[in-house]
């Protein structure tokens, strides 16, 4: 999973890193052009004065539903209920009053 952060220089103190919106700005025009070209203007502005944008790799979590796959492969009874399954929705599907 990649997340992406600002980074800043610190005076005296290095740097600070943070992640969710890296540019809270908010830019307005009088067309749709000039206010993504005033946004812009402000985001270059903030890159100019040292910021940097950077993307940070963070390891991924397991997902706890995957040690569940596959677990009816091959169990003659759970084959026997997706039939089953399977039967009823044909049956819904033919009858034009089922709701």
């Amino acid at each position: 999973m990649n997340v992406t952060v600002a980074l800043e220089p610190v005076a005296g103190n290095g740097y600070r890193a943070w992640g969710g919106e890296p540019f809270a700005l908010t830019a307005e025009g009088a067309t749709r052009e000039e206010a993504v070209r005033n946004l812009r203007e402000q985001i270059l502005g903030r890159l100019n004065s040292g910021w940097e944008i950077v993307s940070l790799e963070l390891p991924a979590r397991d997902n706890p539903w995957v040690t569940h796959a596959g677990m009816f492969e091959g169990d003659p009874l759970f084959r026997e209920v997706q039939d089953l399954m399977a039967e009823r929705r044909r049956q819904a599907d033919a009858d034009p009053d089922y709701l």
